[in-house]
């Protein structure tokens, strides 16, 4: 490490909507991320990852604050505002001295003046086009003439066009900038969330029609499953519905290998620069995407494991190489509590998450692994049906026939999910449940919640649900002078434990 300093510098690499198995070290039969294969075995895995919610904004501000949506408060993707919390992310890492920058997609609570240096991305191009080229600027008009939707043909304007080639040139330029602090980059890529778009060579480097075959659309999965469907088919035509979904689904195998190859370059950069050794690595999503699973695209339904794991592999200074990991279920509300114990600073009041470093570091830490998988959904009130009469707009319904996947009908009410073992159960505010058994039905396809041989089992992850829902209840604001709170570690579900 830099003798300047005796803090590493760390490099958080996002994507945003990720499919967690799809890559070959998951499982996956296709290679889509071969470098990102390789530097998982070089630092730990974490295989059994959850994010705590499968919306873009409620996850990136638990990423940055280490609490789940139902305390931070932002529960969809236009709350902002709402943002509660004591001290994030940022905070901590400014406090400790460390300069940080943002390049790419934001979509959290923090604005870009919160960063020392900031060149900020959207799904849809720069967010300041006076500092792109014609060529740059005529592919992000083309990003938004997709409407998020998706491109039957190579997008134009080749890689150096594409916003991870341009996130990672804006990464390089802060990482060469002259100053001695340790740095915090937010390499943030916008893909492969939709649009679904890809330039040569990456368009046909995974066929359409060579592709794995999906799970077909599931009978029993809920109401939203089948209406998000019903959209897709009134979008794309019924005919012609599942091959939109196969090039949506193979541009999206694309947009991974892009992704893949700019960050081998950016780690290729760092190493000609020694900085290999100086620096926490931790590669993360959001969230998941259906892409093509149960005839779907994009997110919006429930809870299920598409959308809920997530990639998470740590890398760096005092980071054993343990490749895959499955002792313990980890969660991006994880991150900051991690990194506090890391860097030997207090973590923040109200922070739900639990440190990773123990398990990271084969050293004795601050808490036991966690056994339990949790993540929530919706923003909350009844659920809305398509019986129900709201704008279209409401609906996801936008101008032109655009349509978002997030809308009051995807996402009203309220639903929770706990994992314990290889058994999973979600529920909501109506006493509506799934239960499934992942170690034999690993896409959700056997609801066996009125199973009566599963009764014991599905009593069993109910009350686990309930200690969860118990738990995590907020503990801020803390009670001035008068009360510490001390704070839950995890257990086997069968009782509390606290420190």
């Amino acid at each position: 490490m830099d003798k300047r300093r005796d803090r590493p510098n760390i490099l958080l690499i996002m994507t945003d909507q990720q499919a967690e198995r799809m890559r070959k070290s998951r499982g996956y039969p296709l290679d889509t991320m071969p470098f990102l294969d390789a530097l998982a075995g070089q630092g730990v895995q974490f295989t059994n990852a959850y994010t705590a919610n499968p919306t873009c904004m409620p996850a990136r501000v638990s990423l940055f604050t280490g609490r789940y949506s139902s305390c931070h408060q932002v529960r969809c993707n236009t709350s902002d505002l709402a943002a509660f919390y004591s001290k994030d992310l940022l905070d901590v890492l400014k406090e400790a001295g460390y300069r940080t920058a943002l390049c790419g997609k934001n979509h959290s609570h923090r604005r870009s003046e919160a960063f020392d240096f900031c060149r900020q991305n959207t799904h849809w191009g720069s967010s300041d086009p006076k500092r792109e080229n014609q060529g740059r600027q005529s592919f992000d008009r083309f990003l938004r003439a997709l409407e998020n939707g998706v491109s039957m043909e190579p997008s134009p304007g080749g890689v150096e066009a594409q916003l991870p080639y341009r996130n990672v040139s804006d990464a390089l330029e802060f990482i060469d900038s002259a100053d001695p602090r340790p740095f915090f980059l937010w390499l943030s890529f916008a893909e492969p969330h939709n649009p679904y778009q890809v330039p040569t060579p990456y368009f046909n480097l995974f066929p359409p029609d060579s592709l794995p075959v999906p799970t077909p659309p599931c009978a029993g999965k809920g109401m939203r499953f089948s209406w998000l469907r019903a959209q897709w088919e009134t979008l794309y035509g019924k005919e012609r519905c599942d091959a939109v979904i196969r090039r949506c689904r193979s541009n999206y195998l694309g947009m991974l290998r892009l992704i893949d190859d700019q960050i081998r370059r950016l780690m290729d950069e760092m190493e000609k620069r020694g900085l290999q050794n100086d620096t926490i690595v931790i590669f993360l999503s959001d969230h998941g995407d259906f892409a093509g699973e149960y005839g779907l695209v994009r997110k919006g339904a429930d809870l299920p494991e598409a959308l809920v794991r997530i990639p998470m592999i740590w890398k760096g200074p005092g980071i054993e190489a343990k490749g895959d990991y499955e002792g313990c279920f980890a969660n991006i509300v994880d991150v900051l509590p991690t990194l506090c114990e890391a860097l030997r600073v207090s973590v923040p009041a109200g922070v739900q998450g639990r440190s990773l470093w123990s398990v990271l570091t084969g050293r004795r830490g601050a808490g036991k692994p966690e056994s339990i998988a949790y993540s929530e959904a919706g923003y909350g009130g009844d659920y809305w049906s398509d019986e129900d009469e709201l704008p279209p707009v409401c609906r996801g319904v936008h101008k032109e026939g655009a349509f978002d996947c997030l809308n009051s009908i995807t996402q009203s009410g309220q639903v929770r999910m706990v994992r314990k073992g290889q058994w999973k159960l979600q529920y909501d505010m109506k006493a509506q449940g799934h239960l499934y058994d992942l170690g034999t039905d690993p896409f959700e396809e056997h609801d066996l919640w009125r199973d009566p041989t599963c009764e014991k089992k599905k009593c069993e992850l109910l009350e686990v649900l309930a200690q969860k829902c118990l738990q995590l209840t907020d503990t801020l604001p803390v009670p001035p002078d008068r009360f510490a709170v001390k704070h839950f570690v995890p257990n086997d579900g069968k009782g509390g434990s606290a420190e």
